[in-house]
């Protein structure tokens, strides 16, 4: 529950502390005092939106602080999901820059606004006039009926199932369509790979072919003039090793005469050797060389096959091709497994749809069940609020596909005549009307939830007399299960208050600023009567007050 709220520099709200504390508590004050001002600021710790027009100076930050005792109400899951301290009393702080920026703590952590929501939601629940547009949704019309039907355990369990179900069929929609296009792709991918794999590459392979390729193509050519190194070599008359004996010979004549030669006889020996070496190494490769048609045929083809597939995949080298025919592998195995996982998407999917069809069934049965003693209850409140021939009907049917909520679509069917059908509330209800419907509902929600607060942003507008005295004792009974909060016009209503506030506009200074006080059991008669008579309290309003507030305590 909310013990505290801070709020400084917010609107017309230059500072405030306030106090609160269990059962009910009213909130009273003139028109346009600021009363809604103070759920303004609150909501701001509930994840409203904010910027720098809520500074009332506008050389100063805003803060918004709410102290809250949470002890009772099972948020420890909470802290440990959002990796938060968890502390029995919780504090929820926003502040807003001068630039407008905004920022959020809980508990002096930082948090994102919403976290911030998300926590909030499951503390307050604040009901101003024109929330009763909630009782056109669905997930609250299911939800009030869930209250009553204890799906709670069923509704976590269908809730965690549906996610599941809802993350895997977009998977498995994403796969199907990757799968309709992968069909093409397949044939198209499988069809290169086997080019490429039939094509039997290897890196060096090129290189070595396009040099046979230029032997072969050049084999006579390289013939004759290796054959007609060799005869210069090696032929009967003038060649190069005959000369080179001649050269030998007359050397070694002289050498006995002259021993300077000795040197010039032994490189002349030595470079017989050496051309002789060498002619024997000519006329093999001469040997070697063989024109041969067929095999240069064979490394045209496999050359121009290679061309052609560089061509193709626009590949520079052989390199790049056996790169292109691994990441083709790659391709197909990923199509492969795409489809392996379509499969078995497709088997989870329909586990956990037998699961949901399961849960469900169980929801909406249970649901079924409560029907009549919902409509009771609500249509008893609205008779007791002033509307004696009031009928309230709920119509549960069943939609196509599931949803976050189940299979069901409830449909509040609301009548305020004898002779008139009920309708569809959002047809037929007026807004007055709305309002009675909704603190009705919350009325009997009060027991089956459990919500710390409910603050009511005059949900008494538009009633009087002993209506109105029934709403305070509405209010009052829902004091007893939870913090209620009410904001109010209407004196038997304020009469019923366990705690009153009066929120008031404050002219002394150079500005108007908001404030607010706690009324002590004078100032409440004395209030209470302002409200009966207005701005001139009379002995008679006086007289009235007291009994109003002496008949709540009974």
């Amino acid at each position: 529950m909310l013990v505290k709220l801070y709020v400084q520099n917010y609107a017309l709200i230059r500072e405030l502390d306030v106090e609160l504390d269990e059962g009910l508590t009213i909130i009273t004050g003139e028109t346009g005092a600021g009363k809604t001002i103070l759920l303004g600021a609150l909501s701001l710790i509930l994840g409203s939106r904010a910027d720098s027009s809520v500074l009332l100076d506008k050389e100063q930050k805003c803060v918004v602080e709410g102290t809250f005792r949470i002890e009772e109400y099972d948020l420890a899951d909470f802290f440990t999901a959002n990796e938060l301290d968890y502390e029995s009393v919780t504090i929820l702080r926003r502040e807003i820059n001068t630039a407008g920026k905004s920022r959020a703590f809980i508990n002096d952590t930082p948090v994102t606004v919403n976290t911030l929501r998300d926590l909030g939601d499951r503390l307050i629940d604040i009901h101003s006039q024109h929330q009763t547009l909630m009782l056109h949704e669905n997930n609250f019309q299911l939800n009030v009926i869930d209250s009553f039907a204890n799906t709670g355990k069923l509704s976590d369990d269908y809730r965690q199932v549906y996610r599941r179900y809802r993350s895997l069929k977009k998977e498995h929609d994403e796969a199907k369509a990757r799968a309709d296009k992968n069909k093409s792709d397949f044939e198209y991918y499988s069809f290169q790979l086997s080019q490429l794999e039939d094509a039997r590459l290897t890196e060096d392979e090129q290189e070595q072919l396009e040099r046979e390729q230029e032997l072969l193509t050049h084999a006579e050519e390289i013939k004759v003039s290796l054959s007609t190194a060799s005869d210069l070599f090696q032929s009967d008359t003038g060649s190069i090793l005959g000369l080179l004996k001649e050269v030998r010979l007359n050397i070694n004549r002289i050498k006995d005469f002259m021993p300077r030669v000795n040197e010039i006889s032994e490189r002349a020996e030595s470079s017989f050797i050496e051309l002789n070496d060498l002619a024997g190494e000519i006329e093999k490769l001469a040997a070697s060389i063989d024109a041969d048609p067929h095999r240069l045929a064979q490394v045209n083809d496999r050359l121009d096959n290679l061309y052609s597939l560089m061509h193709k995949h626009r590949a520079a080298d052989v390199r790049a091709l056996i790169a292109k025919r691994e990441e083709l592998k790659k391709n197909v195995s990923s199509i492969i497994s795409s489809d392996e996982r379509l499969i078995e998407l497709a088997k989870l999917l329909q586990v956990d749809f037998e699961k949901l069809k399961q849960l469900s069934g169980e929801i909406s049965a249970k649901r079924k069940s409560v029907l009549p003693l919902v409509e009771e209850k609500i249509t008893e409140l609205l008779r007791q609020l002033g509307m004696p021939n009031a009928r309230f009907r709920i119509e549960l049917k069943q939609v196509d596909d599931f949803t976050a909520s189940g299979i069901d679509h409830a449909d509040f069917m609301f009548s305020a005549n004898k002779l008139i059908e009920p309708e569809n509330l959002a047809k037929t209800a007026s807004g007055g009307e709305l309002s009675r419907v909704m603190l009705s509902l919350k009325s009997v929600l009060t027991k089956n939830i459990n919500l710390p607060t409910i603050i009511f942003d005059e949900i008494d507008a538009g009633v009087s007399g002993e209506v109105a005295d029934k709403v305070g004792q509405i209010l009052a009974g829902m004091g007893k299960y939870m913090q209620v909060i009410n904001i109010t016009h209407l004196p038997q209503v304020a009469a019923r208050g366990t705690k009153h506030y009066h929120v008031y506009k404050d002219d002394t200074g150079d500005s108007t600023i908001t404030r607010i006080r706690l009324l002590s059991a004078k100032e409440r008669i004395t209030e209470v009567a302002r409200l009966l008579s207005g701005s001139e309290i009379t002995e008679t309003a006086m007289k009235n007050a007291r009994e109003l507030i002496q008949s709540a305590k009974n």
